[in-house]
């Protein structure tokens, strides 16, 4: 077996009792180590993509367990490619929260960052339907505290909010497994494959059922309209890191509609239930439309950021609701492109709050921004990657996911609503920009708490990481249809669980 697939998980499992035990009270210490921590996981992260894109799907039981009594990690394209993108983004974002001291607002922020990474890496890699419900849990639990850090009754409200919807997601995914269970026997995502292939006419309704409230799950998840009341909310009122690094949680609910629908419940006309049965497009359509209107009726910076998380997601799911390989390809091209922007905005926006003192980020008049031209370079670079313009990645990302699509009979509604919705976004973000770096209030000179070379680095990191996917864009998009295609061809991924015998 291949032990460096459980890297990514035993890591932040190992890294994150420690700095709650012995590194507590000791801040410096704990910086370092969690930030040599991180960068070890990203060095993991890069050496299993490697692995991957050789195209072999690989395995791996803990205890030495056989699928599927066991639990079972699997290494394919996708899965190196979430756990990549999340250890690029901790990186960056754990960057920012040292750099501003966001960090020492409370003692809990390291260990919760690396916990929220063991839930995330787990979700990616596991091969069994219980054990993500565990991984959730576990990135829920943490995410719980890194939105309430540093206190604040507007946190609070947003984050009793945050709690009770996704105590109700885990009751309905806690429903769904069990109807999965009793319908196959199995939790095991192969087995299960197998089974709800072979399921007979009996088994079909009460299958159809657990993949109907399953799919709910995972569309709240991602913050699918109708099921979106709580992002906004909550990404607003959280701290910038933890608002940033929150951008990879609704992919963590698109993965799982991906993979349970190229896998479990793929669409076909002998399939049980595809998420595609469930009008996930109609509400993937919504979900943009809703995104980018929020933009433009935003009232501060990072209320703009969220609601550039909710429509960015919703063009992810508009191509990926199809379950074809050229709209899954297009789908994961402009994945890391929207976590990526969304999460630089997020930063930005603090940056922009620290040098305002009173007026925050609010989309108002302020004082001057004279002679912070660098912080000006970085919101327009920002905004061009968001509202998805050229020459940055979101340009290249929305014409694959246009190409795509043409290959549905809904394509019009797709092209209409993309189009017409980035349109929308240009103008919120050019807006913003407007109100914040041309409209000012006389006499009143702008903030300086730290010079902001030693502060913007994250920032230019994730930009920088957009300019890449821009320049190497064919080899990112040879990858992102080399994944498609794999999702294509489950029965290599149920082999690699199960043995070539079944």
């Amino acid at each position: 077996m291949n032990h460096l697939l459980i890297a990514p998980i035993l890591l932040p499992a190992l890294m994150a009792p420690i700095l709650l035990l012995a590194l507590r009270f000791r801040l410096g210490a704990a910086r370092a180590v969690s930030l040599l921590s991180t960068a070890a996981l990203l060095g993991f992260a890069l050496v299993l993509v490697a692995q991957a894109a050789t195209g072999r799907v690989e395995s791996y039981a803990l205890g030495d367990w056989p699928a599927p009594f066991g639990i079972v990690l699997v290494l394919d394209r996708l899965s190196a490619l979430m756990v990549c993108l999340t250890a690029l983004l901790a990186m960056l974002v754990l960057w920012h929260a040292v750099a501003t001291g966001l960090d020492k607002r409370g003692w809990h922020f390291h260990p919760l960052f690396q916990f929220q990474l063991l839930g995330l890496n787990g979700a990616f890699l596991t091969g069994d339907l219980f054990n993500l419900f565990v991984f959730f849990e576990v990135l829920l639990i943490a995410s719980y505290g890194l939105m309430l850090h540093g206190q604040g009754p507007a946190r609070l409200k947003a984050g009793i909010h945050y709690v009770v919807v996704n105590l109700v997601g885990s009751t309905l995914f806690l429903i769904a497994l069990g109807l999965l269970y009793g319908s196959t026997g199995t939790l095991n995502m192969a087995d299960m494959a197998e089974r709800v292939a072979a399921a007979t006419p009996d088994d079909r309704g009460l299958i159809a059922a657990g993949a109907a409230v399953l799919t709910v799950v995972f569309a709240l998840k991602a913050a699918v309209v109708p099921l979106h009341l709580w992002l906004p909310v909550t990404y607003a009122s959280t701290s910038a890191p933890a608002a940033a690094l929150f951008a990879i949680l609704t992919k963590v609910g698109v993965y799982a509609l991906v993979r349970s629908g190229t896998l479990i419940f793929p669409d076909g006309p002998d399939a049980v239930s595809s998420p595609a049965a469930y009008g996930l497009l109609p509400a993937a359509l919504l979900t943009v439309v809703v995104g980018f209107v929020g933009m433009l009726a935003s009232h501060h910076l990072r209320e703009m950021a969220a609601y550039a998380v909710l429509g960015s997601t919703g063009t992810l799911l508009a191509s990926a609701a199809l379950f074809e390989p050229m709209p899954l390809a297009a789908t994961l091209y402009y994945l890391p492109h929207s976590t990526f922007s969304t999460a630089a905005l997020f930063l930005l926006a603090d940056l922009v709050a620290r040098r305002r003192a009173g007026y925050g980020d609010a989309l108002a008049a302020g004082p001057s921004f004279a002679g912070a031209g660098g912080l000006g370079i970085l919101f327009f670079l920002a905004a061009l990657a968001a509202a998805g313009l050229p020459p940055l990645s979101g340009f290249v990302g929305k014409l694959l996911i246009l190409d795509a699509v043409r290959v549905s009979p809904a394509w019009p509604w797709i092209w209409g609503t993309i189009l017409m919705t980035t349109l929308i976004g240009v103008l919120a973000l050019a807006r913003a920009g407007s109100v914040l770096f041309w409209n000012r209030r006389d006499g009143e000179p702008i903030a300086s708490p730290e010079p902001l070379g030693r502060v913007a680095g994250p920032v230019a990191g994730l930009l920088l990481a957009l300019a890449a996917l821009t320049l190497f864009a064919g080899p990112a998009a040879d990858y992102a249809r080399a994944t498609a295609d794999q999702l294509a061809r489950p029965m290599s991924y149920v082999e690699a669980v199960l043995g070539p015998g079944e």
